[in-house]
């Protein structure tokens, strides 16, 4: 592509880079100028989420923000014009290399490819029934443009175009939202039947249920994302959690013993987390099943094994880091990871690599003081750990063929799985693997 020339004083389009391979859409959190503010080279102009994470983007020049196109909260797609900005002279030789490389503002992702079930996509958006609730019916939606991933989420619930553009649009110019599309399908898909409007007159009843007083605090982005996961994790997976129990007397022992030597000798706190995710690696050896995704009706058994480890940020929101190939790594190496990524999180700098890619979640419940939890799969994986609060108890032991009470170090596991791949059978056994490898430790602190 040949290089635009562009002239001291001339108005560039800022248009919204590429964030990931699978991203195609983001949201405005806010502007960090206003109209008419100057601004310098690597300045933070705008800050974009994802599904994943928050970007800061910089500014491409020194220049001037003349108008902003696109306010907080709005859904913007890759290479979509979302402001304008004036170059100063320092800035012209980057805003010729910014023209040169950015995607065209009327760029439309390619949406053909993806399959539902009907066998041609209607061409207009009046095939809706006209007489519904205005709730869920809508007669006719201007915006015929579906992005890759409400394609993808119609595609796994067997939504048709025909049933979509029943779907009422919150976008930008009537655009359907992947929000949009979860909200309906908590709903019950109420138009997923729907027949001719002479023959039914079918509405969502109107329970009127009184949800109380009091302070109204609307959610922030991230707590709606996390809300439209949970929601979607519910639907799609038929949730079953086994419960098991482990006896961490003996490494409850070791870590109080190694604690401080361990971090004079690597420069990072001991925890519990990276011992328990080697051996959440090794079991998964021994049982690879649970290391899995559902697609269509293909198991993919993952080679690699990611652990996502639930995050708690200081705004109560929830992210999962995920640490690459953990099966790989050593507890010293998993311990400096699991620190680097910790602190990262709550410091909001994580990057799209370090949140994609997990294959399977661990969630320490007993850090909040919960004995134990039910976890939601974090999706598209097969399963999720908890681990609970390790508690002293007394237990019954037996020494010498003699049972003796004891004061134990005890602690649930909460196992969650997604019963379409996983059966009780091997969620119990993978579950008891994970049990007995922390009671008999050795294996996974050399």
């Amino acid at each position: 592509m040949s290089q635009a020339k562009v002239e001291v004083g001339e108005e560039v389009d800022f248009k919204v880079p590429k964030m990931g391979e699978s991203i195609t859409e983001g949201s405005i959190i806010g502007w960090s100028f206003k109209e008419g503010d100057h601004f310098k080279e690597g300045d933070t102009l705008v800050e974009i989420g994802t599904d994943k994470v928050d970007n800061e983007v910089p500014a491409p020049f020194d220049g001037q923000l003349i108008s902003i196109d696109a306010d907080a909260d709005d859904v913007v797609e890759i290479g979509q014009v979302i402001a304008k900005l004036k170059v100063d002279d320092q800035g012209k030789e980057s805003a010729e290399k910014e023209n040169a490389v950015s995607p065209s503002a009327d760029h439309k992702v390619d949406t053909t490819k993806k399959e539902l079930p009907q066998q041609e996509k209607p061409t207009t958006r009046s095939a809706a029934p006209q007489n519904r609730s205005d709730t869920y019916y809508i007669p006719e939606r201007s915006n015929n443009f579906y992005s890759p991933l409400v394609l993808q989420i119609a595609k796994e619930y067997h939504i048709s175009y025909e049933e979509l553009a029943r779907i009422p649009a919150t976008g930008e110019h009537n655009r359907l939202r992947k929000s949009d599309i979860y909200k309906y399908i908590e709903s019950g898909r109420p138009a997923q039947f729907a027949q001719p409007a002479s023959s039914s007159n079918f509405e969502l009843p109107d329970l009127k249920f009184d949800k109380g007083q009091g302070k109204r605090v609307k959610m922030d982005r991230m707590r709606q994302m996390i809300a439209d996961h949970m929601v979607y994790s519910k639907h799609v997976s038929p949730h079953v959690t086994a419960y098991a129990e482990t006896d961490l007397t003996d490494l409850v022992k070791w870590r109080n013993a190694e604690k401080e030597d361990f971090q004079q000798k690597n420069g990072v706190k001991l925890t519990f987390t990276p011992v328990f995710i080697q051996a959440i690696t090794k079991a998964i050896k021994e049982f690879p099943m649970i290391n899995s995704s559902l697609d269509g009706n293909q198991i993919i058994v993952k080679e690699d094994v990611n652990i996502g480890m639930a995050t708690a940020l200081e705004s109560g929101n929830l992210i999962v880091p995920v640490i690459k190939n953990a099966h790989e790594k050593d507890i010293v190496t998993l311990a400096k990871e699991v620190n680097v990524l910790t602190q990262k999180a709550r410091e909001n700098k994580l990057t799209f690599d370090e949140t994609k890619g997990g294959t399977f979640t661990i969630s320490n419940v007993g850090t909040f003081g919960s004995l134990m939890g039910t976890p939601i799969i974090n999706q598209p994986e097969a399963a999720i750990l908890a681990t609970g609060l390790i508690k002293k108890r007394p237990e019954v032991v037996e020494r010498n063929g003699k049972d003796e009470i004891e004061v134990r170090h005890m602690m649930y596991l909460s196992l969650s799985f997604d019963h379409r791949i996983v059966d009780g059978y091997l969620a119990g056994s993978f579950l008891k693997n994970v049990s007995d490898i922390l009671e008999d430790f050795n294996d996974i602190i050399r």
